[in-house]
């Protein structure tokens, strides 16, 4: 596999990138050629601090960089040598399977709607974001690429994230939910109504509708909502697992018996933080565009990038969009 990174993108690039890059070039054995698209000076800078870099890991000069606060449309038709684009146009030219990046997520879906275009039968691309659960874990489409959907969309997206679940996060038979505030038909409003409609046709295991305290309790495999909807959801889940790790730890050093309990917990405490590390799951794909396209998280380590490296070479080896396709032709043939 052949992985264009964006080296400039993230809280903390170059740093973390080029050290999960070079994680990655050392750890995955299905990586061929890992190029790292930034500026070429930054990049060898962090790579000093690797010792032997592996051959199979080359640098991609790309001289602009699109900051996290620019407006996407705007930076990627001014800078036309950003990391971003040319991490996509890589993907396009056929010199690489597949783009990863930790910047501006915008910026990545305009680049790469706008670069590779959809897949036939797709309108739009969505992100479909892997989140923990009490059960197997969930992908949750779209989580921020299109805050207004149509019923149609919505559909397509469904269909999308139940190839991906199906695919990549080995569930046969994905049991695919609509985000909704009542688990009757009858419930929601106008769209979410109409999209049930159309979800009960759809080449899917749907199971209907589901309410915001369905999300976490692992029986569902897909969740399906419009982008203004998913982002709160999976903005609001962070911000409640990172609240829920300050109040243990102020609780656990309360006093010395509760310090005790705490290094008799360590073990699970611990195993219960991995399970809801969302850097082990990858990064999210773009799905829908004709590519692999990775976003990752702005403040992604290099575990996190290690794993979006990790994830985009199997969703290349997997065929990810020639399911998509196969499934997608279905939703047009007649019922």
């Amino acid at each position: 596999m052949r992985i264009a990174v964006d080296a400039m993108g993230g809280d903390f690039a170059p740093a973390e990138i080029v050290a999960g890059s070079v994680e990655a070039a050392r750890g995955l054995k299905d990586l061929t050629t890992l190029f790292l698209v930034g500026q070429e000076d930054a990049i060898r800078q962090e790579l000093k601090k690797h010792g032997r870099i592996p051959d199979k890991l080359v640098i991609r000069h790309a001289s602009e960089v699109v900051g996290m606060e620019e407006t996407p449309a705007l930076a990627i038709r001014k800078k036309k040598d950003n990391s971003i684009s040319r991490c996509v146009e890589m993907v396009k030219d056929g010199e690489a399977d597949a783009a990863v990046s930790a910047g501006n997520t915008g910026a990545m879906v305009v680049a790469a709607t706008l670069k590779l275009r959809t897949l036939e039968g797709i309108q739009r691309p969505a992100i479909a974001t892997v989140m923990p659960t009490s059960g197997r874990p969930l992908v949750l489409v779209d989580a921020g690429a299109n805050t207004d959907c149509t019923p149609d969309l919505l559909v397509e997206f469904a269909v999308m994230g139940s190839v991906y679940a199906r695919e990549i996060l080995g569930q046969p038979n994905p049991v695919v939910g609509l985000l909704s505030i009542g688990g009757e038909d009858t419930k929601g409003n106008e769209i979410s109504k109409e999209t049930f409609k159309r979800l009960t046709l759809a080449p899917i295991n749907f199971r209907g509708n589901v309410e915001g305290h369905d999300v976490f309790r692992g029986e569902t495999d897909v969740i399906v909502c419009d982008g203004f909807v998913g982002n709160v959801v999976l903005k609001t889940s962070e911000s409640v697992a990172h609240a829920i790790s300050k109040w243990l730890k102020k609780e656990f050093t309360a006093n010395p018996v509760r310090i005790v309990g705490a290094l008799l917990l360590k073990g699970a405490l611990k195993s219960m933080k991995k399970r809801m590390d969302p850097e082990l799951f990858g990064g999210a794909p773009l799905l829908g565009v004709n590519g692999t396209c990775i976003i990752t998280h702005g403040s992604s380590s290099h575990t996190a990038i290690f794993h979006a490296v990790r994830v985009a070479c199997e969703s290349v080896g997997h065929h990810v969009n020639q399911h998509i396709l196969e499934e997608a032709a279905k939703l047009r043939k007649p019922i």
